[in-house]
């Protein structure tokens, strides 16, 4: 378990600006990505996370240029993802400048694809993506969690919980936990979804999606996680980080 809680924003990108939506509908422009990273790295986050949202669905590799000039300009752990389904495509990542990679669709077709990962770069490279939602009648699934893939879109027809402890034990190095019925809500964090699987995995938990105001940043670290990651809460200036951190140190949680 890390000692300090880290905070994260995330750049959604989408033909080359960061967007942010409900439920990954109805995307709204939230500005230019190397820009809001110089000013995320300037305002104290202490990592970023960079989805290239439209890549998986739309079968391309993520923005090589962008991630390079983001890379160029921070000076804090770069965590990419999108479009992300082979050992070449981490290796091109982490020589754009990636600290981190973040594989989801691709792992959940062929999970042996994280313990490749993990085997050739190890695991603290490898965050496994995870976009999670309640599910819905006719999915049976013993947690009432489901895995879906393509930004919501699709049922994987697998647990997330269970999900999730398969890819810990394959070697993913982290788990960034995507709560897809409270993203982009800003109704809080899904408590309950993060506290399953901090039951049933020892590597780190990133929390995502419905953080609204900076009180519900504690709640999540609560339910397990040891980071929290927001979007548009940040991008539009609702919440600063450091009103987030003062939070986090208010709850009595250690804050870089």
């Amino acid at each position: 378990m890390s000692l300090a809680v880290r905070v994260i924003p995330c750049l959604d990108v989408d033909g080359g600006r960061v967007v942010k939506g409900v439920n990954f509908q109805g995307l709204r422009d939230a500005g230019d990505p190397v820009e809001l990273a110089k000013r995320y790295d300037a305002e104290g986050a202490d990592e970023l996370t960079f989805l290239d949202i439209s890549a998986s669905h739309e079968g391309r590799a993520t923005t090589m240029e962008i991630v390079s000039a983001t890379a160029e300009q921070v000076f804090i752990p770069l965590t990419v993802g999108g479009g992300v389904g082979s050992v070449e495509d981490v290796d091109r990542l982490l020589r754009a400048g990636a600290d981190k990679v973040a594989v989801n669709t691709a792992a959940i077709a062929r999970p042996d694809l994280v313990a490749e990962i993990a085997d050739r770069f190890g695991s603290q490279v490898l965050v496994l993506s995870v976009d999670a939602r309640r599910a819905g009648p006719g999915t049976a699934t013993d947690s009432g969690f489901e895995v879906t893939t393509h930004g919501g879109r699709t049922s994987a027809g697998l647990d997330a919980i269970a999900w999730a402890k398969q890819a810990a034990d394959l070697g993913a190095g982290e788990i960034l936990l995507n709560a897809m019925d409270a993203d982009g809500t800003r109704e809080g964090f899904d408590v309950d979804l993060i506290r399953l699987v901090r039951a049933e995995v020892s590597i780190p938990v990133i929390a995502s999606g419905g953080a609204g105001a900076a009180e519900h940043f504690p709640p999540a670290v609560e339910a397990g996680a040891d980071a929290v990651l927001a979007a548009s809460v940040f991008h539009f200036g609702t919440v600063a980080i450091a009103e987030v951190k003062d939070a986090l140190r208010g709850a009595g949680h250690a804050v870089r």
